[in-house]
């Protein structure tokens, strides 16, 4: 059940990635959920060295600070894809 709830809450939060970054309607609802899923690995990995990151998204799905870190990571994942890309983040 916490793996379902994972890839839900992934789906969200790869989706507001998506909004803030303008990518929107280039994206499905599977790359949605895949960007929520890596940018919550990738924002609790950088958060980690500054002692602010959250716990995992399959554990604690809807703590604050797992949830920030979640977007933050999505939107970092996202402006690497768009600088890959597009050649600028944006």
């Amino acid at each position: 059940m916490h793996f379902i709830i994972a890839l839900i809450v992934g789906g969200i939060i790869g989706w507001v990635a998506s909004m803030v970054m303008n990518r929107d309607a280039s994206m499905g609802i599977v790359a949605n959920v895949i960007v929520g899923c890596l940018g919550s690995i990738l924002g609790r990995f950088l958060l980690g060295f500054l002692g602010l990151g959250g716990g995992h998204l399959r554990d604690n799905a809807f703590d604050p600070m797992t949830l920030v870190s979640a977007l933050v990571g999505a939107v970092v994942l996202l402006g690497i894809v768009n600088l890959v890309r597009r050649g600028s983040v944006r």
